[in-house]
């Protein structure tokens, strides 16, 4: 069985609007609707925004539904040039930007106290989509600090508040975990608010139209 973790209602429906449910239901605060998705044995997790929900949300579809593999798709922010507004990328690499134990361990910002390496691996599937890396915090805002963490000292493209903690779990689970993110908003380009809002549906919509070649993969 495939866990899909969305962690907005608008990111799972584009993906229930096109599956067999089954049953649905809520564990620990959390909607579960388990069915078949383009052919497949399917979880779907509405997680909630923020890394404590996405950790849970995914640790209930390891721990409840016993599934195979994990599933990251939503919208996200892109960080630079190489990031366009409502295209997809895949994710190689994510890292948790608002986690910091360098004063303690002399390690590099993002770094987890149980790993050496602060990006975390996500696997990638052969799809025609440009592979990007990832910064992930519990924090939506324009500021300066974050963005010049996020490119200068990390090398993110793309940020948003769920994907390295989902990897973080799929680690601990020791199951392969795929992200496909669209870009609602970059940076630079004015108030990343106002771009979350106008451009969101659209992101979401593009992500649809690929899901039937991204489950042939998954």
């Amino acid at each position: 069985m495939i866990g899909i973790v969305a962690a907005m209602q608008c990111e799972a429906d584009i993906v229930l609007e096109e599956m067999n449910v089954q049953r649905s239901l809520t564990v620990s605060g959390k909607q579960i609707h388990v069915g078949t998705a383009y052919g497949k044995e399917t979880a779907v997790c509405i997680c909630g925004v923020g890394k404590v929900n996405a950790a849970l949300g995914t640790q209930i579809l390891v721990s409840k539904f016993d599934v195979k593999s994990l599933f990251n798709l939503g919208v996200a922010g892109g960080l630079n040039s190489g990031t366009e507004l409502c295209q997809i990328y895949q994710i190689e690499a994510a890292v948790q930007f608002d986690f910091d134990l360098t004063q303690l361990n002399r390690t590099k910002m993002g770094t987890l106290d149980e790993y050496t390496e602060n990006y975390l691996p996500v696997q990638t599937l052969s799809l025609p989509f440009p592979v990007k890396k990832l910064g992930t915090s519990d924090r939506f805002n324009d500021s300066p600090a974050d963005y010049q963490l996020l490119t200068k000292e990390l090398g993110a493209d793309i940020r948003d508040m769920e994907g390295a903690a989902i990897a973080q779990a799929a680690l601990c689970a020791k199951l392969p975990f795929y992200s496909l993110k669209a870009i609602s908003d970059v940076a630079g380009s004015g108030s990343t608010t106002e771009q979350f809002l106008q451009n969101k549906n659209k992101a979401l919509q593009n992500l649809k139209a690929v899901l039937p070649t991204v489950f042939e993969k998954l």
